[in-house]
């Protein structure tokens, strides 16, 4: 993923603070060899000053994108070189996380209002690491500074710094008196504006980002921007991921299968054994692992008790192959049931 080229579409699984972690990324790669995955948001004091290693990834979830929080060029250069060096293709500047925390840190949504310095990153992470590509990802606005003049004077500023990729969450960010979770449902989407952004800047790569739950909704998206970013339906229902290769391949098409099959979702299991295993052997604890798949088999017969074993059990299990086994247990249970019951439904009378 360089500075130049970047396959299109993409498709890619958004930063979430708390839940994109490795394990996470591990579990999610497993259902799709194209999405583009990113780390949760790190910040450079993290990286520079922390005591534990916050650019760990394990290779199998590239690509993967490393999203930053800073506002200080010099750290950020020096994170981004540091990024390069551990094998990170790409870093993304955060612009638009609304948290208090992140605001009182001078990063986040907040920068919308000071597009230069975003600028000022870009162009010292760039020259840090010229081999990296430099990506933001922000809102279309903040608080009563909401109009396309503004967002568009903040893409001129990154833009003349030589940043190339955007990702637009397709709704502005209220700083004051909203929490983080309100201002992902109550700013209302304007998808409009995000096509009108690309349609200004045609050659800067674009993808958009919010509210997007369908392979129906992607297709829409992708006949104006250049790619979609999905967030809690990727976390909430992991095997909607499975219809994103083929909609790389073939984007004007609503692909037959949307999410994966329960044989697929199954191999997706025995595959997370031994990679639960291996990081309990590290000192680990399963539910560090678990816990990003408890929205596996949404919708399907057995989910409930699937979430409710792995909630209950999960945090003090020793063994990740009994803990997993007997939760898929109560699903291939529950499905045979559901299967005989459907029979007896159909079954003609006697």
């Amino acid at each position: 993923m360089s500075q130049t080229a970047l396959s299109k579409p993409t498709l890619a699984v958004a930063p979430m603070l708390d839940w994109t972690d490795r394990h996470c990324r591990y579990f999610h790669r497993l259902f799709s060899e194209k999405a583009v995955l990113f780390t949760e948001m790190v910040t450079t004091g993290a990286i520079i000053h922390g005591k534990y290693d916050f650019l760990a990834f394990n290779p199998a979830e590239q690509p993967v994108v490393l999203q930053l929080g800073g506002s200080d060029p010099v750290a950020m250069a020096e994170c981004a070189a540091r990024a390069y060096e551990r094998g990170y293709q790409a870093v993304d500047i955060n612009v638009g996380c609304p948290s208090d925390r992140v605001k009182n840190g001078s990063f986040g949504a907040c920068l919308m209002a000071d597009p230069e310095t975003v600028g000022r990153c870009v162009s010292a992470m760039q020259a840090a690491a010229p081999q990296l590509r430099v990506s933001v990802k922000t809102r279309l606005g903040i608080d009563e500074q909401d109009s396309d003049d503004f967002l568009y004077r903040f893409i001129d500023a990154v833009a003349a710094a030589g940043c190339g990729y955007l990702t637009l969450h397709a709704r502005k960010a209220w700083l004051q008196g909203l929490s983080p979770k309100q201002n992902r449902e109550i700013p209302p989407l304007q998808y409009d504006r995000v096509y009108r952004a690309k349609q200004r800047y045609p050659h800067m790569h674009m993808m958009i980002n919010g509210g997007i739950t369908s392979a129906e909704a992607i297709v829409e998206h992708l006949a104006h921007v250049d790619g979609v970013m999905i967030g809690r339906e990727a976390y909430q229902n992991p095997a909607f991921l499975h219809c994103f290769d083929a909609l790389c391949e073939q984007p004007t098409t609503v692909p037959t299968e949307q999410q994966a099959s329960f044989a697929e979702q199954v191999k997706v299991v025995e595959a997370m054994i031994p990679y639960t295993e291996a990081h309990l052997q590290q000192g680990g604890r399963c539910w560090h692992v678990v816990r990003h798949m408890l929205g596996l088999f949404q919708g399907q017969p057995g989910a409930k008790r699937w979430r409710q074993w792995l909630s209950q059990q999960g945090p003090s299990a020793e063994s990740a192959e009994q803990l997993l086994r007997d939760a898929l247990g109560f699903v291939v249970q529950a499905r045979e049931l559901a299967d005989q019951k459907m029979a007896e439904m159909t079954k003609p009378n006697a």
